[in-house]
């Protein structure tokens, strides 16, 4: 009889579930629900556009709503009887942390807070503790230099404590309730599984590791002195928070009676730690040493693993290098880009360049595809929403640069790929400068499979072939696997990561081969995205004129012509 997982992902706009076969990887039904709260799923402000906010009980009826309706197409599908899953795992967004009282209940879900943005899930793209994180930098560097070394040099305002501190100074009220802040990767395990009280949750070392300071090193979250300078109030979290973060091949509990009953499966099968969805993709795409995995989405994640026996250096503008955080023994490292296709959807979205007919994502693509690398003589920074890698600072903002009276809207649609794309090699080459190998790179994600111009301009820009997860929800199949691996051999799944990946995911047979001659344009483009990047990036980097800048690309731009 044929044993199934399922998987649950939680992005920025939707939630889904995806039901695979364990034997085999074949996904057999998969579902997708929209958030109800907010725009497009996010809470926002017009009066800030830093803050985005997320609604909890869109995420409890997200497992409900999909998984029952996975279940109901996989009900169509040969033998599949929901009695024979035997496990399920959850990815999600991150740091999404969400404020709870004494026995983890939202805040958001008391009607003192009901209309309250700050009582609810603080969502990765909120940027408005950007002040914090420039504090929490200063006084680590000051005091705790390890702190900072393991998660890049510096801290970020879309990491755990600066949304804390944030919410301390301009959410009092809210702060002073909340008995402690959960990663949604950690709570959502724990409402499925009955473990949401505080005393009991169980903490994913993914969230725990990359954004909230933990490390084995300094026996867990950062110390109470330390927390102290930041600002006394923090002392009562790090209070709350377990000295013990788990990994994926730990289960968060089973699957709770009332769960059970919601979604029509079996009492007590397990349910995985949860972590990031970037990093149970890299799980889904079969990730190991010396591969690159990227999550090509709205935003962008960069992963690679290495041996826990390896001797490691610490890697300034990595978002952490966290043992275990992907896979159980070995490092896991982070980095990514904090706009991918959020780049090209504001240019759509937003600009509207000349109307649906020749400015929709297609005919922008089919036009911009037809440009020779260097035809439009513009160069992007792809900062739209700051920078993530390898500068770690959400103050940046996004350039075109080039443009004059005959630049069309494909040319500009172009150069912002572009931009992305070289955004992408700089992380490559950051992993390398310190001694991390990228052999293969493997992509995952709506655009890898959606837009073979976007993968062609990564591999001439990035000068490795670009290869292409098999699943088109490879962060949801990522989940399914730890789902499998939580149940174990003895119940139909896997004892291990290697034998589960092995058997559960697959490389698409196209792949996107670097081009000579667009590589050799492109090297041109990139030495002057460099310049750009850090001079307009970088604080203390020796500055050179940016003076002939404009006028290489218009060179570069006639050559081609």
């Amino acid at each position: 009889m044929s044993k199934y997982a399922i998987g649950l992902d939680y992005g920025t706009n939707s939630v889904r579930a995806l039901i695979v076969d364990v034997a085999t990887g074949e996904e057999i039904a998969t579902s997708v629900w929209d958030y109800a709260h907010g725009e497009a799923g996010i809470v926002l402000d017009p009066r800030d556009p830093q803050l985005a906010r997320q609604h909890p009980q869109d995420y409890a009826d997200g497992a409900e709503i999909c998984i029952q309706a996975a279940i109901s197409v996989a009900a169509g599908h040969g033998q599949f009887n929901a009695a024979d899953v035997i496990g399920i795992g959850v990815d999600t967004t991150g740091s999404t942390p969400l404020p709870v009282d004494a026995e983890g209940e939202p805040l958001a879900f008391s009607p003192e807070f009901a209309d309250n943005p700050a009582a609810l899930a603080w969502l990765w793209k909120d940027h408005t503790a950007h002040a914090e994180a420039e504090e929490i930098t200063e006084k680590a560097a000051a005091s705790r230099p390890d702190y900072l070394a393991k998660c890049g040099g510096k801290y970020s305002s879309e990491w755990y404590w600066s949304k804390l501190l944030r919410c301390h100074r301009a959410a009092p009220d809210v702060f002073a309730a909340a008995h402690t802040w959960v990663e949604i990767a950690d709570w959502i395990p724990a409402i499925m599984t009955g473990m949401t009280h505080p005393d009991v949750m169980r903490r994913g070392i993914c969230a725990a590791g990359h954004k909230a300071m933990f490390h084995a090193a300094w026996g867990g979250y950062p110390d109470a002195e330390f927390l102290t300078s930041l600002d006394p109030a923090l002392v009562a979290v790090r209070e709350s928070l377990p000295a013990e973060a788990y990994c994926v091949e730990d289960a968060a509990g089973q699957l709770s009676e009332e769960w059970a009953a919601k979604l029509g499966l079996p009492v007590g099968i397990p349910v995985a730690i949860g972590a990031f969805d970037a990093h149970l993709g890299g799980i889904g795409c079969g990730i190991s040493p010396n591969v690159l995995v990227k999550t090509l989405g709205t935003s962008s994640c960069d992963l690679m693993v290495a041996p826990l026996d390896d001797d490691l250096p610490d890697i300034p503008g990595l978002c952490g290098i966290v043992p275990e955080s992907i896979l159980p023994g070995s490092y896991g490292m982070e980095a990514g880009q904090s706009a991918f296709g959020d780049v090209y959807n504001w240019f759509v979205n937003q600009i509207q360049p000349g109307g649906a007919a020749v400015g929709s994502h297609q005919a922008l693509t089919e036009a911009a595809g037809a440009l020779k690398p260097g035809e439009s003589g513009l160069l992007s920074l792809d900062w739209h929403n700051g920078n993530r890698t390898i500068l770690t600072d959400q103050r940046l903002t996004g350039m075109i640069l080039g443009i004059t009276l005959h630049t069309k809207p494909a040319e500009i649609y172009r150069a912002l790929i572009e931009a992305t794309a070289f955004g992408s090699r700089v992380i490559m080459e950051r992993f390398e400068e310190y001694g991390v190998k990228v052999e293969r790179v493997v992509n995952c994600g709506g655009i890898s499979i959606k837009n073979p111009m976007v993968m062609q301009i990564l591999a001439n820009i990035m000068g490795r072939t670009m290869e292409v997860s098999q699943s088109e929800q490879t962060c949801a199949l990522g989940s399914a696997i730890a789902g499998a691996v939580v149940a174990g051999a003895a119940a139909g799944g896997y004892d291990n990561y290697a034998d589960a990946c092995a058997n559960m995911t697959a490389i698409r047979p196209k792949t996107y081969a670097p081009e000579p001659e667009a590589q050799a344009v492109y090297d041109r483009i990139y030495k002057l995205y460099r310049r750009m990047h850090d001079a307009l990036g970088t604080k203390d980097a020796p500055k050179e004129s940016l003076f002939n800048i404009m006028k290489e690309l218009l060179t570069i731009r006639d050559e081609v012509r």
